[in-house]
């Protein structure tokens, strides 16, 4: 995975510090204000001129673009990082990561283009890099085996729908839910 053609990461170290740092810091603004987020907020927490955010990201629409898919192609490393894990804790490790990746794109879901060829790759890119966690986790017999791929990002999807008091609400909840996907 990789930022959209119009938007590359930058190949001098300073520049792809300030370009990392803008991603950094529209995904905080993002997940704090919403897509209407000030670009001069998003400079400014990234410490550079808004004039470096615009060379980097030349449409607000580049920008939700490039959290997106920096997200996902985080969501989708993060499926290495764990697979060397138990099963099962492979499998409720990346679990958690979702959820920090789905309340991000949450916050600027209304803004990208769903069916766009960058989504669907994207989305396909997420399901191919988790498939086998789960795979491995059904076939140790950790996870239960009438469960698909699809079932279990759509329910996990649709538990960070709700808000929550505070992060241990959320952390039960989804321990419930991944509860009643383990093996019995």
């Amino acid at each position: 995975m990789t930022t959209q053609p119009g938007v590359r990461r930058p190949q001098r170290a300073d520049a792809r510090r300030n370009f990392d740092a803008l991603i950094a810091a529209a995904r905080e603004a993002f997940a704090e204000h919403g897509t209407g987020a000030s670009l001069e907020d998003i400079a400014r927490r990234a410490g550079v001129g808004i004039g470096t955010l615009y060379r980097n990201f030349p449409t607000r629409q580049d920008l939700f673009d490039a959290v997106y898919l920096g997200e996902l192609d985080a969501l989708c490393r993060a499926a290495d990082d764990v697979a060397g894990l138990a099963p099962w804790d492979a499998l409720a490790a990346w679990l958690r990561r979702f959820v920090g990746y789905v309340a991000t794109k949450r916050a600027i879901y209304e803004e990208i283009n769903r069916d766009s060829e960058m989504v669907r790759g994207a989305r396909e890119a997420m399901y191919a890099a988790f498939a086998p966690l789960l795979a491995r986790a059904q076939e140790s017999g950790a996870a239960r085996r009438d469960v698909s791929t699809d079932d279990l990002l759509r329910l996990v999807s649709g538990l960070t729908a709700g808000g929550y008091v505070d992060e241990a609400q959320r952390e039960r909840v989804l321990t419930v839910a991944l509860d009643g996907v383990r093996a019995r």
